[in-house]
C-alpha cells in the first residue's frame, strides 16, 4: 500500500465492525459487488471496487484499487487482494490471503497462507527486511487478515445491526487494533452518499498501528491512532449492509471521503491465477 493512502489497507476492515458475540442465525449464500470514489481535497484520488461472497460453509472477498487524479501523477498505486476462508462457529478462518500490485512503478505482493490460526508468510515483495521492524511472530498468532475481518463484520453487522468492538490485523507488514462503536441512525440524501438515500447506520473507529514501523517514516504520524467514519444500510435487499460513504485520514491529503457510486448481486469473479 502508498504511504499516502495506507490507512486505506484497513479501509474495508474499518467499514463495519464486530462484537464477537452475535447469535448463530443460518447464512444464505450472497454476492455483492460494489464500487466507489475517493475524494480529497475537493478532488478524486481513488476508484474501489469489492466483491463479498459467502454462505454458511465460508467466503471469499475481492478488492481492487488504484489511485487517478493528481494523487496517481505523484503516487501511482494499485492493488488487489483477496482472501479464501471457511468458518469456525461465527468467526472467520482465512486459508488464504493474496495481494499484489504496484507502487511508485515497483512491483508489490504479500501471500499468507494459514496454519491453525497461525499466519505463514510465503512470499514478500519486496521484503522489509531493512527499512521496517519485523512484527514478532508471537504477536502474529491469533490475528486476522484485514478482508476476512470484512467477512466477519458483514455478517456481524447484518445479524445485530450494531459496529462496536475491536480487534487485531496483520497484513504481512503491519499489526494494527481496531475500536469502533455505533454512533447511531442517520439519514442521508444523495450527494452525503453517492446515489444511495435513506436511513444508514454511521459507526465511527479508530486504528493504530502496534507494531512493524517503517525506519524511514516519522514514528510519532505512526503510532498514533487515526480516526475515521462509515454509513453503513443495505443497499441490494437480498445482500448484506454494506457502507454507502466513508471517511479516513491519510498523511499528505488529509481525510479522504469514498462514496458508494453502484451496488448490485452477481457471480464470485473468476480465481486469480
Amino acid at each position: 500500500m502508498c504511504k499516502t493512502l495506507r490507512p486505506a489497507t484497513l479501509l474495508l476492515v474499518l467499514l463495519l465492525w464486530p462484537g464477537w458475540a452475535a447469535a448463530q442465525r443460518t447464512l444464505a449464500p450472497m454476492t455483492v459487488h460494489m464500487s466507489y470514489t475517493g475524494s480529497a481535497l475537493g478532488m478524486s484520488v481513488m476508484q474501489l471496487q469489492a466483491t463479498v461472497a459467502m454462505d454458511q460453509a465460508g467466503y471469499r472477498i475481492d478488492i481492487s484499487y488504484h489511485t487517478v487524479g493528481v494523487l496517481a501523477v505523484f503516487v501511482h498505486s494499485e492493488q488487489h487482494t483477496v482472501v479464501w476462508g471457511s468458518w469456525r462457529g461465527e468467526q472467520p478462518e482465512p486459508l488464504r490471503f493474496w495481494s499484489w500490485g504496484q507502487l511508485r512503478g515497483a512491483p508489490r505482493e504479500t501471500l499468507i497462507d494459514y496454519d491453525n490460526g497461525r499466519p505463514v508468510i510465503l512470499r514478500m515483495t519486496p521484503p522489509d527486511e531493512n527499512n521496517r521492524e519485523p512484527v514478532p511472530e508471537a504477536e502474529r498468532d491469533n490475528t486476522i487478515d484485514t478482508l476476512s475481518a470484512l467477512a466477519f463484520l458483514v455478517r456481524h453487522v447484518a445479524d445485530t445491526g450494531s459496529c462496536d468492538g475491536q480487534t487485531r490485523v496483520f497484513d504481512g507488514r503491519r499489526l494494527s487494533e481496531i475500536d469502533a462503536h455505533t454512533v447511531g441512525p442517520v439519514a442521508t440524501e444523495p450527494g452525503d452518499t453517492g446515489a444511495y438515500r435513506g436511513e444508514t447506520l454511521h459507526c465511527a473507529f479508530a486504528g493504530r498501528q502496534l507494531a512493524g514501523f517503517m525506519h524511514d517514516e516519522g514514528l510519532a504520524w505512526q503510532q498514533r491512532p487515526h480516526n475515521g467514519a462509515a454509513w453503513i444500510a443495505r443497499v441490494v435487499p437480498t445482500g448484506p449492509p454494506v457502507p454507502v460513504r466513508l471517511t479516513f485520514e491519510t498523511r499528505w491529503v488529509g481525510d479522504i471521503a469514498m462514496v458508494l457510486t453502484d451496488a448490485g448481486p452477481g457471480l464470485l469473479p473468476a480465481e486469480p491465477r
